[in-house]
């Protein structure tokens, strides 16, 4: 993620099968919101909300299963009414289940079924509680059709976003039960498929690539399905009157962009630059790990960029506004592209490990921004240093970050996960040599890919392709409270203040976890 009109938080804010149609008129239970408790036994009789005890999100995610598959069909009617929804999950019991918690808020439900059979439910927390009408083994496959809505008009928290003329997904981190149920949590990673029906004058797109496409009368449904596993946060689509342009990116790679149509002109410069980026990020981290690639480009304000899968999203005032120079903006598309390979293909196993997305997308805006004379890495790194320990002590370490304040889940995207953890990068590289760095980047999402990771295993892979043990040195980086000495930069020195000379620039941001911030290292204009 990066945060919008300035990247990261600087400062941080405060504060698969084909479904049935899906009925027009839902009634039934709302999903209230309220507050969760820890994971534990739940009775059919007194539903309790669940979680698998992310040190940062507790509530989110939960036990007893693991998804393979979800098969979403949404109907949008306008912006300002809930879409009608049917969530298919195809799922198997890691543990017997007399009920399945869902994460989902934020909606009406219909009716649920297990495996084609009615099913009870009932909400706790944020918590959709089912009760099979027979209890589920260890090891058994199951399917569960929830019949729903989808409600846009959700606030702050994410989720959809209202765009000029439509539509987007913004469900980073916890918010994608917001719009459908789900187990909402990084370590459980799914297949997609997504049919979307809505007006014929609009334009659909979604994550993945584009399957059948059916018109009936004044509405067209659009299939997306995404080849590879998918966190939830991840998800995206898109509706509005949009344009697509087509290109083609390395290896044939097809790339498809989504922007508001009276604009496609206006911003064809910044889309022409994607088959470039794309071919650079190669030759740092290797091949590409999607199907597909592109950027949204939605005319909305949300704060942030967001590297939802295969289709990144990113406000359109940064494009357009004119603040911000040439090679800024086309860092933070970097910013966002690399996180396909770190924190997409490659996801966190907790959210405390974080840091090993934002760090490594912050790394590779970077580098990008050095290798063409605009802002020096070595510059960038030691401003880096001499804020650290404020940072530290304002967030925690980089994989032991606080959790956000209520209310404000974003809040985790501090400036720690960003530069204070691409500074772990660079020692690491002053470290072990850029040659052993770039064979570990190159083997960690290879050794990953598709799957999650976490801070440990960057550690014990470090350690092999280095040839020695780093835990030693990498501990005190990655969850101490004070910033240990530079290796080969032993002047540079802490100075909690920023002290960074020439133009700052308005807005900065970075993935989806962008805040608002003034560029903190000197840089070429231009």
């Amino acid at each position: 993620m990066t945060l919008s009109s300035g990247r990261r938080p600087w400062p941080p804010r405060t504060g698969r099968r084909r479904t049935a149609p899906v009925a027009a008129a839902m009634a039934a239970v709302f999903l209230a919101v309220g507050p969760s408790s820890a994971a534990g036994p739940v009775s059919p009789g007194h539903p309790s909300p669940l979680g698998i005890g992310d040190p940062l999100f507790p509530q989110l995610g939960n036990p007893g299963y693991d998804v393979t598959a979800y098969d979403i069909a949404f109907a949008y009617h306008r912006q300002d009414r809930p879409l009608d929804a049917v969530t298919t999950i195809d799922a198997r019991a890691t543990a017997p289940l007399r009920t399945v918690n869902l994460d989902f808020a934020q909606g009406v439900v219909e009716s649920v079924r297990v495996d084609g059979a009615r099913a009870r439910f009932a909400t706790a927390g944020e918590d959709l509680v089912i009760t099979p009408s027979a209890p589920l083994r260890k090891g058994a496959a199951f399917r569960i059709t929830v019949r729903h809505t989808s409600d846009p008009q959700s606030g702050t928290n994410g989720g959809w976003v209202r765009t000029s003329d439509g539509l987007a997904m913004a469900n980073q981190a916890n918010a994608a039960h917001r719009v459908f149920p789900c187990n909402d949590h990084p370590a459980d990673k799914a297949r997609f498929t997504f049919r979307i029906t809505a007006p014929k004058s609009l334009t659909v797109v979604a994550g993945g690539l584009p399957g059948q496409r059916v018109r009936k009368g004044p509405r067209t449904t659009w299939t997306y399905r995404l080849a590879h596993p998918m966190a939830t946060e991840l998800a995206q689509v898109s509706i509005g009157r949009s344009a697509v342009p087509r290109r083609t990116g390395p290896h044939g790679l097809p790339v498809r962009d989504v922007v508001p149509a009276a604009d496609r002109a206006r911003l064809e410069k910044w889309l022409a630059r994607t088959p470039g980026q794309l071919a650079w990020m190669e030759k740092k981290a290797g091949r590409y790990p999607f199907e597909t690639y592109g950027v949204l480009i939605a005319h909305a304000t949300t704060g942030f960029e967001l590297e939802t899968q295969t289709l990144s999203l990113f406000e359109r005032d940064l494009f357009t506004s004119g603040r911000l120079p040439r090679w800024y903006i086309e860092s933070i598309m970097v910013h966002e592209l690399a996180h396909q390979w770190f924190g997409d293909s490659v996801s966190p196993r907790r959210w405390s490990d974080l840091w090993l997305n934002e760090g490594h997308a912050t790394w590779y805006e970077a580098l990008y921004a050095d290798e063409r004379g605009k802002a020096s890495l070595e510059r960038r790194m030691r401003k880096a240093y001499g804020q650290s320990d404020a940072w530290r002590a304002e967030g925690g370490p980089p994989a032991a970050p606080e959790a956000a304040d209520p209310g404000q889940p974003i809040g985790i995207f501090r400036p720690v996960v960003y530069d204070g953890s691409a500074l772990v990068l660079y020692a690491l590289r002053q470290r072990i040599g850029r040659a052993a760095f770039e064979r570990l980047e190159r083997q960690w999402v290879l050794r990953h890919r598709d799957g999650v990771a976490s801070t440990a295993d960057f550690v014990r892979l470090a350690s092999t392709v280095a040839g020695r043990d780093l835990s030693g040195f990498l501990h005190p980086w990655l969850y101490g409270r004070k910033t240990p000495p530079m290796p080969g930069h032993a002047d540079w020195k802490q100075t909690d203040k920023e002290t960074t000379k020439g133009a700052a620039l308005p807005g900065a941001r970075a993935g989806r976890h962008a805040v608002r911030y003034a560029v903190p290292w000197a840089v070429k204009p231009g």
